[in-house]
């Protein structure tokens, strides 16, 4: 990396640490989190939601279907849908905490960008992704964390830089990810009418075909979108939200038994196996660890 690149990242580290305070902290520019570690973390799964993810300190490793990437100070990671994920911070201490600062992606704000910003003409089927941090992004990047220390020109400028930035990723490897969040039309579009309807019923049973006339495809087309753009099958993707919701359940104290059958399982055991195959330990030993600890939020960001 450059030693510009590498200025611009220590002066934007400086802007972070003085308004950062911990896990998944708000700011007041809308759609933007900063996120601090301050030790390693064992993988967590968790959501991915639409966005964009920059590391300032740090590295950081995630794990989606089959894929597993790694991003830190040098790469961005993007997430164009809802993503059943498992993330660990890799690189962390209390002498150089974990950094990072995440933007929310807005489809709305991308379409009206869309029209005027040129295609590149690129090419690519999966939801997410991880690129090489260029240095006008990085700059727009720092001009847009440093109106957190002048908070009075947020509501005219962040919008702005936020063009910016995103005019910089439709320009780069993932812009026609992003072309395809914003058109209604878009392969990517008819997978995410799908994956709400996931969301949204978790707990019934699930047919790949009603699924497939929802997204407006044959099932086989469907079917192979869905693993190009998520990474896992309609069936694994269902399960990972299950077994999610099911550990918020037995946090609040609900019995394992009673979580298992409200998520949709008809096998108690079954339900036993499939999370401890998740979450590393079965689920009553795991809620009795997290009720120790604060719990953890079902998304997770940079």
């Amino acid at each position: 990396m450059f030693e510009p690149m590498q200025q611009k990242l220590g002066t934007m580290l400086d802007l972070a640490l003085r308004h950062v305070k911990g896990l998944r902290t708000p700011t007041a520019i809308p759609r933007v989190n900063l996120n601090m570690m301050r030790q390693t973390t064992q993988p967590m799964p968790g959501v991915y939601q639409p966005m964009l993810c920059l590391i300032l300190q740090g590295a950081k490793e995630v794990t989606i279907g089959d894929q597993r990437v790694r991003y830190d100070p040098a790469n961005y990671f993007i997430a164009s849908l809802e993503l059943p994920a498992t993330g660990c911070v890799v690189d962390a201490s209390a002498e150089k905490p974990y950094v990072g600062v995440s933007m929310a992606l807005d489809r709305e704000v991308l379409a009206a960008l869309i029209s005027d910003a040129p295609s590149n003409g690129n090419g690519e089927a999966a939801g997410f992704g991880v690129s090489p941090v260029t240095p006008e992004l990085l700059d727009a990047w720092l001009r847009l964390l440093r109106l957190l220390d002048t908070p009075q020109d947020i509501r005219v400028l962040a919008p702005l830089v936020e063009r910016e930035i995103l005019y910089r990723l439709l320009q780069g490897p993932h812009g026609a990810l992003l072309r395809q969040i914003a058109r209604a039309d878009s392969r990517l579009s008819q997978v995410r009418r799908a994956i709400a309807w996931i969301r949204e019923h978790y707990d019934q049973a699930l047919r790949v075909e009603s699924l497939a006339e929802i997204a407006g495809m044959s099932t086989a087309s469907f079917h192979r979108h869905f693993k190009a753009t998520t990474a896992m099958s309609p069936l694994q993707y269902q399960k990972s939200l299950r077994l999610q919701q099911a550990r918020m359940l037995l946090i609040a104290d609900e019995d394992a038994s009673r979580a298992a059958y409200a998520v949709g399982y008809e096998s108690a055991s079954q339900f036993s196996r499939e999370y401890a195959r998740l979450f590393g330990a079965p689920p009553a030993r795991d809620a009795t660890r997290l009720r120790g600890a604060n719990a953890p939020s079902e998304d997770i960001g940079a």
